[in-house]
């Protein structure tokens, strides 16, 4: 498979319909038309998650759903930055994407992966990009741990969230169950970094761990990624909430504690100004709702619209800044209104983007902005806005 003739091959062939290229017979023998296949797909799926990976000639692609739960390299070097002293434990080690990061801080990486061919694929793809500080394990992760003699400095997990194709949302029916397990990572190492989908509930996992001292939530682009548990031995007191909005080239944190966001007072709502702001996802999943307005010094549209205004530009706000052209009540809006093409956002609104763009008989896209959302004395409103370049 790696071959020059065939890495050409499945070069050349990138862009082409897999499902075409099935159909037909591999024009290298010992080489099934489906590996082939197989090889073209990663390496498509990878383009822009591993530009690293992508560019890279001679690397080996498992399969698709190992690519799938591979980190991105935005949110690998993210991590890699949390981990502390110098030896690191991957418990979960898969594709091999945040070893390879973890590599860069780390004098020593254990990469700990109880399937043979994604360990040997790991292992591989890691000598072709020239790094020889990770030693490649192939076992069960807890086994192993229970048995090593030496300690490390940091422990990194990413659990499986779907068993026998269910999907878990507590952090004991992930596997490894890290709740129980937790007290066994924690006397093999200082540090704990577990990973899990950013849908799991902050409440519920303080409820589930214990010594947590960050809780990180990563997006890249408005898309929120990860969830980011950081656990240390010997931490005692409130873990410290970090929204942190990932660009290819910038990021922006923002940071709180859950005792302050309690005890801020409502933000003060009012009617839309000059200026409309639209957290990040990572912001609004965080859940610094009061924080947000009291750091920015903005006001809410609404208690429960997630919208924020001011009278003037606030800037290096995490999320996007629009200049508002136009509000309008929702009815006098469906009366007057000229636009055909917008892009939509609903916030604390009856009807979804979908369902209004149905409606209403709108086109997606272009330059224009029309939030669809409750003003600051209940009523439906129409805010025609232009996004404003920080």
């Amino acid at each position: 498979m790696l071959k020059p003739e065939v890495q050409h091959f499945i070069i050349s062939h990138i862009n082409d319909d897999i499902n075409k290229i099935l159909l037909g017979k591999s024009p290298f023998p010992g080489i099934s038309t489906r590996e082939l296949v197989q090889q073209i797909d990663g390496k498509k799926r990878i383009e822009k998650k591993l530009p690293n990976w992508f560019n890279t000639p001679g690397i080996y692609f498992p399969q698709k759903l190992n690519i799938e739960q591979s980190s991105s390299e935005l949110t690998a070097a993210y991590k890699s930055k949390l981990i502390q002293g110098d030896s690191l434990i991957d418990l979960t080690g898969g594709f091999g994407v945040d070893v390879t990061y973890f590599s860069k801080y780390a004098g020593q990486v254990y990469h700990i992966e109880q399937n043979e061919e994604l360990s040997n694929i790991a292992a591989h793809n890691s000598k072709i990009l020239g790094i020889s500080n990770i030693e490649f394990i192939k076992a069960n992760s807890i086994e192993f741990l229970q048995e090593a003699k030496d300690n490390f400095s940091t422990l990194y997990v990413d659990p499986a969230r779907r068993i026998e194709s269910q999907k878990v949302f507590l952090l004991k029916d992930t596997l490894p169950d890290v709740v129980s397990n937790l007290p066994l990572f924690l006397s093999k190492a200082e540090r704990v970094i577990i990973k899990t989908s950013p849908l799991f509930d902050i409440q519920s996992g303080l409820r589930e761990l214990a010594h947590v001292s960050e809780i990180h939530v990563v997006s890249i682009k408005n898309d929120c990624k990860e969830l980011l548990w950081v656990i240390d031995r010997n931490f005692e007191g409130e873990p410290i909430i970090i929204a942190s909005c990932l660009n290819q080239d910038t990021e922006e944190r923002f940071s709180f504690k859950l005792s302050e966001e309690k005890d801020l007072p409502q933000a003060e709502t009012a009617a839309p100004e000059q200026y409309l702001y639209e957290p990040d996802v990572a912001l609004l999943k965080a859940g610094g709702f009061k924080s947000i307005g009291s750091r920015f010094e903005l006001k809410k549209l609404n208690p429960n619209t997630h919208l924020y205004t001011s009278e003037s530009f606030s800037n290096k706000f995490p999320g996007k800044v629009f200049r508002i052209r136009e509000v309008a009540m929702y009815k006098e809006w469906i009366k007057a209104r000229q636009r055909k093409k917008a892009n939509i956002v609903s916030r604390n609104f009856p009807l979804s983007p979908d369902q209004i763009k149905k409606k209403h008989k709108l086109t997606d896209g272009g330059d224009d902005f029309l939030f669809f959302c409750t003003g600051n004395k209940n009523q439906l409103l129409v805010i025609d806005a232009q996004k404003v370049t920080q």
